[in-house]
């Protein structure tokens, strides 16, 4: 997918969950309700060993579901990502190697950003939107719409403490383009396998964006 394809996907979603995978064996059954759910996204998260092998298992069993890399903070993370079949990746910062080699394989990256600063580096590669973490800790709405006026050209997706509450609000402003959100994808639900819950939470959540 083109960089314009993977922004209009994100667009249209709204909402990009944000999934921590301890066993490998979860992954299926998560996206599973993931899609039972109306939301057939995920961006699997390194933070665990199990992270290349899941993006490859649900990448294979739902070939039209929309996964990404999340949390890739090195160049090595990122080729086995894609190699595994991810479609974007996010990062919690921004780093210019991981940056560089997406653009230069045309994969669409949403780095972190939450300083001025960081967003002028993005704009230094020409990206049209970046993640804003951790959003409530950094000044969430606030934050975001001061950032917006000085960089009329990027927009956001901001990723940390979005929940069922919230997320109304954040989407409401032009110049978010999507949320990531964990709340319907807990630790604790995916450890007890509690995939209904997920399936159920989801629907509520997909609701929330319309």
């Amino acid at each position: 997918m083109n960089r314009q394809e993977v922004l209009d996907k994100v667009e249209g979603l709204r909402l990009v969950p944000v999934v921590k995978l301890d066993r490998v064996d979860d992954a299926l059954p998560l996206c599973g309700a993931l899609c039972e759910g109306g939301l057939p996204v995920a961006e699997i998260t390194f933070r665990t060993a199990a992270a290349e092998e899941s993006i490859r298992k649900v990448t294979a069993a739902y070939p039209d579901m929309f996964v990404g890399a999340g949390t890739v903070i090195n160049v090595e993370q990122a080729k086995r990502a894609v190699d595994a079949g991810a479609k974007f990746l996010v990062s919690p910062g921004i780093s210019r190697a991981v940056t560089e080699w997406a653009l230069d394989q045309g994969i669409t990256i949403f780095p972190g950003t939450c300083t001025p600063s960081e967003v002028m580096i993005a704009l230094e590669y020409d990206l049209p939107v970046v993640k804003f973490f951790p959003a409530v800790q950094y000044g969430g709405l606030k934050t975001i719409k001061a950032l917006a006026a000085p960089f009329p050209t990027i927009r956001f997706m901001p990723t940390g403490g979005i929940n069922a509450d919230n997320v109304k609000e954040y989407l409401a402003f032009d110049k978010i383009i999507a949320c990531g959100g964990s709340w319907m994808v807990k630790d604790s639900l995916i450890k007890e396998g509690a995939f209904d819950k997920i399936r159920d939470l989801t629907a509520e959540a997909v609701a929330l964006t319309k």
